[in-house]
């Protein structure tokens, strides 16, 4: 992704809001960029067309997103959060519970050609980064509700770090991989059966790391 522009010297202010006739149009933009993506298989859609099927300008494109790759990886990671983090179906449950990978499931299949497209595309690295931002805070509380406060914060990290991006190497696979149609309930299963052997294998060592005392 790439980095905001840093902001003037001086004192700070708070941001505005955003002006609803940008939210409108960012909304459209997006939309319109995850139905494109979805319909064509491709990412390759000429800006043009994505700011014609938005009813906006290609100016307030560039102007909003900077460039066609920098909206769809917008668009994908608004859809992520709001379906996968925001979403009443995950919300309910524990992201380590078959509600909550059968919600995940169910997500990734229900827009498997917009993702599919994303992560054969140009800009698969970044949204992979961008979706293991957004999930490492779920288990980073999975690592914590397992050991308590016995591992280093740093360690916790790590390890939320290595639990999403073994589960997201999985998920890719089966995305851009799996037979048509995506069936969630199998892929959930199959997922249901790892976490406990994931589980125990975390759970084998009980010596902490050297000098974890002395850097809680």
């Amino acid at each position: 992704m790439k980095p905001e522009p840093s902001a003037p010297a001086g004192p700070t202010t708070p941001r505005p809001p955003m002006d609803r006739r940008v939210r409108r149009s960012r909304s459209a933009l997006m939309r319109a960029a995850i139905a494109l993506v979805t319909e064509r298989g491709t990412t390759a859609i000429p800006v043009s067309e994505i700011a014609e099927a938005a009813d906006v300008s290609r100016q307030v494109l560039y102007q909003q997103f900077g460039d066609r790759d920098g909206l769809l990886l917008r668009a994908a990671l608004d859809l992520a959060r709001r379906e996968l983090i925001e979403g009443p179906a995950y919300e309910a449950a524990d992201a380590t519970d078959r509600a909550g990978v059968l919600a995940m499931a169910r997500h990734f299949a229900e827009h498997r050609g917009f993702y599919r497209a994303m992560l054969t595309g140009s800009r698969a690295f970044d949204l992979n980064r961008g979706l293991t931002e957004l999930i490492v805070p779920a288990n980073r509380e999975v690592v914590r509700r397992r050991y308590g406060t016995d591992l280093a914060p740093e360690l916790v990290d790590d390890l939320a770090t290595f639990l999403t991006g073994g589960a997201s190497a999985v998920v890719n696979t089966w995305v851009v991989e799996g037979e048509d149609p995506l069936d969630p309930e199998e892929f959930t299963d199959r997922l249901m059966r790892m976490l406990p052997v994931v589980a125990t294998a975390l759970g084998r060592s009980t010596t902490p790391a050297p000098n974890q005392e002395q850097r809680r």
